[in-house]
């Protein structure tokens, strides 16, 4: 199968499929190497961008989704109205970035660190599939540990989770005042 036509299948699977898509599987239905799905995938997203086009290939760990670029959004945004359903709201946000910058972490240190019981969030994330139980601590009652999936990762449009905005100054003096704090 010549590089063209390969291109185009992936193409096709990308849009049709929607959601990122892993280069195990991409390679499986072509019935190629995941090197070579991989080196096409490259190839792809480096001719989005040097087209200009209005779709991007993102990748997200070892997972590629088409998306639309983001400074076409705004034009976008005009023809729907906001999913409120979807959206996340200020106290999921909050749990989320937790979750995100200390994974994997314990719902008891989520609700200390919040003030409040964080129960149904955990809950909302984990149903949305931006968070999942990454294992146990080996302490009594064997709290789940939560960490951040794929889905965050194509979500918020990142590669890896080291692709975090680094915390600032204020909230990095916050948090070690919180820490001196618990230690007194």
């Amino acid at each position: 199968m010549n590089k063209n036509r390969m291109k185009s299948i992936i193409e096709s699977i990308l849009f049709a499929w929607g959601e990122p898509i892993r280069i195990s599987e991409i390679s499986k239905i072509l019935n190629i190497k995941p090197s070579t799905a991989k080196s096409v995938l490259v190839e792809m997203a480096e001719e989005y961008e040097a087209e200009n086009r209005g779709i991007v290939l993102k990748k997200a760990n070892e997972m590629y989704q088409l998306k639309t670029k983001n400074e076409n959004f705004p034009f976008i945004n005009q023809l729907f109205k906001p999913n409120t359903r979807n959206s996340l709201s200020h106290s999921a946000l909050e749990a989320l970035s937790i979750i995100a910058y200390k994974q994997p972490v314990t719902k008891i240190e989520i609700d200390q660190i919040r003030g409040v019981k964080s129960d149904y969030i955990l809950k909302s994330l984990v149903d949305k599939k931006l968070i999942a139980i990454k294992g146990k601590l080996d302490k009594p009652g064997k709290p789940s540990l939560y960490g951040t999936t794929d889905h965050f990762l194509a979500h918020f449009g990142l590669e890896s989770i080291d692709n975090l905005p680094a915390l600032s100054f204020e909230e990095n003096m916050d948090n070690m005042e919180k820490i001196i704090n618990e230690s007194e």
